[in-house]
């Protein structure tokens, strides 16, 4: 569930509700399942929302008649009730709290992401980076005890990726990983450089929840598919048959390609998976964009152009532009022990969450 005011979770609650009883949610079998869970969801939040409203109401009630009356008896109760009201109003916000946050992170797709990391500004030195990142999500994955699949990927000539594209599984990957999304940025003196200059590169990350097909059905007639012959780093023939795959969304224009595989079956399979991926995204950030007002006090857009974190070499430090903390421990961080920053970033998100509850 997307984070939303209290007062837009109970408007959806009573919208949804009156379809229930009206039976007009029956009559729409495609979305009926996904509207009864959301409402189920609602009506764990919904009415202890309603509490703290009418709670709030007679509080207020009660200090104008402590106001305006003046009898002493009658103002010696009033003030006691006053601090019973204040005393469930605070019970009240914990557990909408709570139940707002569990909800939140309860989406049944946090298990499972698609991560993307590209090659950006920089040339050779930009795809080594990607591999490096690359490499350093597999060793928090190691480390996790999470699954992890490379799906499609396109090496550069010098150890490096243009661009690769990978599943991870496991327990709350998204909650940990969500954060990765955007431009990340290298200061380091490269290999090739003879005269010591520092160059700074970039790579860009996009962490997509991995959406199953009944989940999000894509009609066959706005793909087209077209394929062609695979081929890898330095332009050698992977193989000599037309296995790989490009899959065009033709309402969105999204392209993806795969080309890892022999099999032309099993790359559209995952070139599917990929573009299901993208289109998720791709509605809930339109979904997110409709709250504009209230995004802009959050962590971020997720738009990968903006630029979330530096990795400066010759000073061995990460420094997360969000959260304005800065480790000295590079080497560390790149072996997948991000930890301290993803930890610093939750907490922010959780603040920024708590003020758009508006409780």
């Amino acid at each position: 569930m997307a984070m939303k005011s209290l007062e837009q979770l109970e408007q959806k609650y009573l919208q949804l509700q009156e379809k229930a009883e009206s039976g007009e949610l029956l009559a729409d079998k495609d979305s009926y399942a996904n509207s009864m869970k959301e409402l189920s969801q609602l009506q764990s939040i919904v009415p202890f929302y309603q509490a703290y409203k009418e709670k709030q109401k007679q509080l207020a009630e009660n200090k104008h008649m402590l106001e305006t009356k003046g009898n002493e008896e009658l103002s010696h109760a009033l003030k006691e009730e006053i601090l019973e009201f204040q005393a469930e109003l605070e019970g009240l916000r914990n557990v909408l709290v709570q139940k707002v946050m569990a909800n939140t992170n309860s989406d049944e797709n946090n298990n499972s992401v698609i991560m993307e990391v590209r090659s950006g500004t920089g040339g050779d030195e930009a795809s080594l980076f990607a591999a490096d990142l690359f490499r350093m999500y597999s060793k928090l994955s190691e480390r996790k005890g999470w699954q992890q699949e490379i799906i499609s990927s396109s090496p550069s000539t010098i150890r490096g990726y243009k661009e690769v594209v990978f599943a991870v599984k496991g327990k709350d990957v998204y909650l940990t990983l969500k954060y990765e999304t955007g431009a990340h940025r290298v200061q380091r003196i490269p290999e090739t450089e003879s005269s010591g200059r520092i160059h700074t590169s970039v790579a860009t990350v996009a962490v997509l929840h991995e959406v199953s097909q009944t989940a999000l059905e894509i009609n066959p007639k706005d793909l087209k598919i077209d394929t062609y012959r695979a081929a890898g780093a330095g332009g050698q023939h992977v193989n000599t048959t037309d296995s790989a795959i490009r899959i065009t969304h033709l309402p969105s224009n999204i392209v993806v390609t795969c080309q890892d595989e022999r099999s032309q079956l099993k790359n559209k399979e995952r070139g599917m998976k990929i573009l299901r991926a993208r289109l998720y995204e791709k509605q809930r950030l339109d979904q997110e964009a409709k709250q504009a007002s209230q995004r802009r006090e959050q962590i971020g857009s997720g738009d990968r152009s903006q630029k979330i974190r530096t990795y400066n070499f010759p000073q061995g430090r990460v420094s997360d532009h969000r959260t304005h903390s800065t480790l000295y421990q590079l080497e560390d961080f790149l072996n997948g022990n991000i930890d301290e920053i993803t930890l610093a970033l939750q907490t922010q998100e959780k603040d920024q969450q708590l003020k758009t509850l508006a409780l």
